[in-house]
């Protein structure tokens, strides 16, 4: 594979990066909805970078975190674009399991992306999680990506209404896509130390590459448009119910359980830690607060 799909990639790092501001100008407007005395809350920006170990451009992104808001606690929604040489590690780790020959011969890569987090004030509003992403090198390209609702309270309302947007994301790409992107996720987000789920599901994929990378493209960005509506109704029903000190306790008992998750499994912290990308912005995901027992 020679083609080095400049065109490709900029189209997707530019839907990233649209996506992003479609979802903080949305989570302003959760904000400006929620009384109260504390001012609206709002992102801060800041840019990070990578370097090579020559010390050579290597990408980087934009954090957007918003800490101590009326609605969330915290959220991070970060874009990034990267690239380079996969070290040794990486490289062994992605031939084992993506199957791709020659990553020794020509370990060069480029990965863009969204990752979003959102942690809330209010117990009974649901913490989420959701992230879309393009990968390639001189080898082969791929998609990744999805969503998952973790509330510490669940309400099966909320999970039905996550669930159908979800599927309705995948209905245009295939009768039985959805099914297995559910699947998928019940087994990627399940904690074997705990032997549970860490929230109620959603829908993942990786290593997508079906041949056909505009039609890839296409079920990356539906899952990403489907985010937002997704979850902000969740974000209204929830941001107004009352709450007591019983309720935080579960709320910061769930977030310890996300956290041993996202250090101990998740793909994309282990990447991000192991091909030098800022500290800070890889561990956006974890919540300001947590306990444990």
């Amino acid at each position: 594979m020679t083609d080095t799909f400049e065109t490709e990639k900029a189209q997707a790092s530019g839907w990233f990066r649209q996506l992003r501001d479609e979802i903080v100008s949305a989570f302003h407007a959760l904000e400006d909805r929620q009384g109260g005395d504390a001012p609206a809350g709002r992102m801060e920006v800041r840019k990070t970078s990578r370097t090579s170990e020559d010390g050579s451009d290597a990408g980087g992104g934009e954090m957007s975190v918003m800490r101590g808001g009326r609605v969330f606690e915290k959220v991070g929604v970060n874009i990034s674009t990267v690239y380079g040489v996969l070290g040794e590690r990486a490289q062994s780790a992605m031939a084992a399991r993506k199957g791709i020959p020659g990553m020794k011969d020509d370990p060069r890569f480029w990965a863009s992306g969204i990752s979003l987090v959102a942690h809330m004030q209010n117990p009974h509003a649901p913490a989420v999680h959701m992230n879309t992403r393009m990968f390639w090198t001189p080898h082969a390209w791929w998609f990744g990506g999805g969503a998952d609702l973790n509330p510490c309270i669940e309400y099966d309302e909320d999970t039905a209404h996550f669930h159908s947007e979800m599927k309705r994301a995948c209905d245009p790409h295939g009768d039985t896509l959805y099914d297995e992107l559910k699947d998928w996720a019940d087994r990627y987000f399940y904690i074997p130390h705990r032997k549970r789920a860490r929230g109620v599901g959603g829908i993942f994929y990786d290593d997508r590459n079906s041949g056909d990378w505009a039609a890839d493209f296409a079920l990356t960005k539906d899952v990403g448009a489907a985010f937002l509506p997704a979850f902000v109704p969740l974000a209204d029903r929830r941001r107004e119910t009352s709450w007591d000190e019983a309720d935080k306790d579960v709320q910061l008992r769930h977030r310890g359980l996300y956290a041993e998750y996202n250090l101990v499994y998740d793909r994309g912290t282990k990447f991000g830690l192991e091909t030098g990308h800022d500290p800070d912005a890889v561990l956006m995901s974890l919540p300001p607060l947590a306990k444990w027992y």
